[in-house]
């Protein structure tokens, strides 16, 4: 895992959640870890990650993730059994 994908998953991870994680990073990182994004109406993506598929928009205009997303991107990654080192 490279060091960009590394900082990524521990700002999603951070005790205080933060509103500055940009969401495109989060996909690279989704992908990074064999994960299938399958892109839909809009802003819409289901993402299917170690046998767990979740359902996410991606933010617009704004290129930042909300806390709220950044919570369910969380716990889907936590489903779906990735934790940071």
């Amino acid at each position: 895992m490279n060091k960009k994908h590394e900082n990524t998953l521990k700002a999603i991870f951070k005790t205080l959640v933060q509103s500055n994680v940009v969401w495109k990073d989060i996909e690279k990182l989704f992908v990074h870890l064999g994960g299938r994004i399958k892109r839909g109406d809009g802003s819409r993506l289901a993402v299917e990650l170690n046998g767990v598929r979740a359902y996410f928009h991606s933010p617009h205009p704004q290129k930042e993730t909300d806390k709220g997303a950044l919570v369910s991107v969380r716990k889907f990654l936590e489903n779906a059994g990735v934790r940071p080192c």
